[in-house]
């Protein structure tokens, strides 16, 4: 029998089941899946998901294994050779936007003592654990997101409109927003 899952899930495809099943909602704690999840949801402004999903690995060796130190070291040289990797999105603004936010990253770190510790205060260091019966019901952003969004663009960052900021919510299990009918509703906390 087929597990349920929240309707955007595309059926069949593997690689959104297993992202949804195994990273969607879970919460993150790690410093470097944060900047990975800021890279790769930056990248997707204009884009679908799950080509950002396939282009995954590409930006995991583009950018240094998302190690935000070494990719806030990146110059012009290596921007020009990451415009040539077909591996990644080759936009200009969203590789300088990466490098860019990658210094502004280290300087939240500094200041908070990790970057974990300042995004989770956002929600009081706990999920949001909603109750949507459908996709429909879904916010694209929430005051949180919001809030979020506004702090890293006064702290520098680019890509980060309250849009994307819910999404990296979502991603990072800072929001729970499994619909009630998909199994990962019960097991994610």
């Amino acid at each position: 029998m087929q597990k349920k899952r929240c309707a955007w899930v595309t059926p069949g495809n593997h690689l959104y089941q297993q992202y949804h099943d195994t990273e969607w909602g879970v919460p993150v704690h790690d410093d470097r899946i944060h900047f990975e999840f800021l890279i790769l949801e930056g990248a997707q402004a204009g884009l679908s998901w799950l080509t950002i999903l396939k282009k995954r690995e590409g930006y995991r060796r583009a950018f240094a294994n998302f190690d935000p130190a070494e990719v806030a070291r990146f110059d012009e040289a290596k921007i020009n050779e990451l415009l040539q990797d077909e591996s990644i999105v080759r936009n200009r603004l969203k590789i300088t936007s990466c490098i860019s936010n990658a210094k502004h990253f280290l300087e939240i770190q500094k200041e908070f003592g990790s970057f974990d510790r300042y995004i989770w205060g956002f929600v009081n260091g706990k999920p949001i654990r909603n109750h949507w019966k459908s996709i429909e019901e879904i916010p694209q952003e929430t005051k949180e997101s919001k809030a979020l969004s506004a702090d890293l663009v006064k702290r520098g960052f680019k890509f980060v409109g309250p849009k994307v900021m819910y999404s990296h919510m979502q991603a990072t299990g800072l929001v729970n927003d499994h619909t009630i009918d998909c199994f990962c509703f019960l097991i994610t906390p």
